[in-house]
C-alpha cells in the first residue's frame, strides 16, 4: 500500500481523493445536432436520398452522446449536481471538488458555471437553503468550489446535506476534425449494425474510433 509519510494509505483513497460523495446528471441536450446531415450523408454515400433523414438524425444524437460519455466532455452543455457530507466542517472554509472540467477555447479557465451551492438545514423536515454567491467562488486551477464557511445549521443527520449544481460548457475539442471524424466512424458503425446479435463475437468500440479519441481521453490515475 502507498505510504504518505505518516500512515499507510489504501489504494482506493490514493486514487480518489475528491470530496464529493455522489454525482448525478440533471440536464443534458438530447436533441441538438453536432454532425450536420450533409456530413453524415457524405460519409454514408447517401447522395440525394432523404428517405432516412429522421433515422440518421436519431443516430447522430446517439453518436454524439456516446462520444461525450467516452471522453467525459460536453459537446453541448451538461448540468450536474454533486453531493457532499458535512461531518466536522461547520464554520470552516471548505473545498468542494467537482468531478468534471471543460477547458474553454481561450485556454484561460475552465468552462464551468456554478449554478448554485445549497444545503439542507436542520429543520424537520429539512429545508434546502441556497447559499449566497458571495460566500463562495470557483477555483479553476483546482476545479473546485471554495466555500468560505459551512452554515452552522446544516443538517447533521442526512448523509450528504451539501449540494453544488454546476454546468459544463461546450468543449472546444468537439470541433477538432479528428473528434468529428471519430463521430462519423462511430455513426457509420451504428448505421451498418442495426443489432448487437451476430454470428460472430460481440465487439467493443471500433478500433478506428478508439484510436482517434484516445489522445483526448483523460488519464485515470
Amino acid at each position: 500500500m502507498p505510504y504518505d509519510g505518516y500512515n499507510i494509505v489504501s489504494p482506493a483513497l490514493a486514487r480518489n481523493p475528491f470530496s464529493y460523495e455522489k454525482v448525478e446528471q440533471i440536464s443534458r441536450d438530447i436533441q441538438t445536432s453536432w454532425l450536420t446531415l450533409d456530413e453524415i450523408t457524405q460519409q454514408l454515400n447517401l447522395f440525394e436520398d432523404e428517405s432516412q433523414d429522421q433515422f440518421l438524425q436519431s443516430l447522430e444524437v446517439a453518436t454524439r452522446m456516446a462520444i461525450e460519455d467516452y471522453l467525459g466532455m460536453a459537446i453541448f452543455p451538461v448540468t450536474y449536481r454533486c453531493y457532499y457530507g458535512a461531518t466536522g466542517i461547520t464554520g470552516t472554509q471548505t473545498f468542494l471538488d467537482l468531478p468534471e472540467v471543460t477547458p474553454n477555447s481561450q485556454f484561460q479557465s475552465a468552462g464551468v458555471t456554478i449554478n448554485s451551492v445549497a444545503y439542507y438545514n436542520g429543520n424537520t423536515p429539512p429545508v434546502l437553503t441556497t447559499i449566497a454567491s458571495s460566500s463562495y467562488f470557483y477555483d479553476p486551477t483546482g476545479n473546485k468550489v471554495v466555500l468560505s464557511s459551512v452554515p452552522s445549521d446544516i443538517n447533521t443527520v442526512m448523509s450528504n446535506p451539501l449540494l453544488v449544481t454546476f454546468t459544463l460548457g461546450a468543449n472546444f475539442y468537439a470541433q477538432y476534425p479528428v473528434i468529428k471524424q471519430a463521430g462519423l466512424l462511430l455513426l457509420t458503425h451504428l448505421y451498418n449494425n442495426r443489432s448487437d446479435t451476430t454470428i460472430e463475437n460481440l465487439k467493443k468500440l471500433p478500433w478506428g474510433v478508439e484510436c482517434l479519441l484516445r489522445p483526448y481521453k483523460p488519464l485515470v490515475m
